[in-house]
């Protein structure tokens, strides 16, 4: 989420929305997010907002486009698929266009949108999303950690699996089925995490980043009883634990903690320098684990909500 204080005169400003994209809008918004990234060091939105901008409508999510005549100088997304929780939201104001009233317009939108009912991340916590966040009548809610820590000259213990318990990696088309089952029962308490589709594993299948010998799945008896998904981020020399699931009645084992050994060292190997990875700040024991590991905070992410 990005801010901006309060409008100026200027050439007419104009919302859409849209519950798809054509390939115009697409190739508008990426553009846009990419000024962002770039003034900011960060993306305003997160990689499953950007994989719901391509590959047409999509359940729940619908898509905010501010243009000040005719050029997008801002973008919202807004998903409510969650049948508990609000609809959740990222936005993003042009550089050039910040500091004109297109964040408050954006986010006003938002909470007519939602019926009032809303969540909104802020990637990276700025100060001036904490403004909007004011403004627009919003809350702290969750705040979700960047972990990192270096991989050169890693050292870590022997992976210690517990017994009955084997290692192997993904096997795409064969394997989806099962760990979608298995990330659903991992992540239940996770809306976001544990509600992802085979359209979703699908998108992710088809980036370029999408590595399936760094996709890594324990098994006992045939079952899968958890996973390691490791990312890597070539540009900037990250490796990330993507996503680290085990099964709710195979937690408390050390498989996790070996699990995240075994995706290190796949991550050092590749001469990558430094590893992250997101958890949540209230997650105390999985926090705990990590620095035992040797991450430590490197930025926070703020999701503000509407009082309910």
């Amino acid at each position: 989420m990005t801010s901006d204080a309060f409008p100026r005169p200027g050439r007419p400003r104009s919302l859409q929305t849209c519950t798809a994209l054509d390939q115009a809008q697409v190739d508008a918004v990426l553009a846009l997010l990419d000024e962002a990234a770039r003034a900011d060091g960060r993306q305003a939105v997160s990689e499953q907002g950007r994989l719901q901008l391509r590959g047409g409508e999509r359940e729940g999510v619908s898509h905010l486009l501010l243009s000040v005549g005719e050029e997008l100088v801002g973008y919202a997304q807004l998903e409510g698929a969650d049948p508990v929780e609000p609809p959740a939201a990222e936005l993003v104001v042009h550089p050039s266009y910040r500091g004109q009233g297109h964040g408050r317009a954006l986010g006003t939108a938002l909470l007519a949108a939602s019926g009032k009912r809303l969540r909104v991340w802020a990637h990276g916590g700025h100060s001036t999303a904490r403004h909007l966040a004011q403004v627009l009548g919003l809350t702290l809610f969750r705040e979700l950690r960047q972990m990192r820590r270096p991989l050169a000259n890693l050292d870590l213990p022997d992976p210690v699996l517990p017994e009955g318990v084997t290692v192997r990696t993904f096997e795409p088309g064969l394997d989806d089925a099962a760990w979608l089952a298995l990330n659903a029962a991992a992540f239940a308490h996770h809306p976001e995490q544990g509600s992802l589709t085979q359209r979703d594993l699908d998108d992710r299948k088809a980036e370029p980043w999408f590595d399936p010998a760094g996709f890594f799945l324990a098994e006992r008896d045939g079952r899968l009883v958890g996973f390691h998904w490791t990312k890597v981020h070539a540009d900037e020399g990250l490796g990330e634990v993507y996503v680290l699931g085990v099964a709710p009645g195979a937690q408390g084992g050390g498989l996790g903690k070996a699990l995240t050994t075994i995706g290190l060292r796949h991550l050092a190997d590749q001469g990558l320098p430094t590893a992250m990875l997101y958890v949540d700040a209230d997650n105390k024991a999985a926090v705990s684990v990590y620095e035992r590991l040797g991450f430590v905070t490197h930025e926070t992410d703020l999701m503000y909500r509407t009082e309910t």
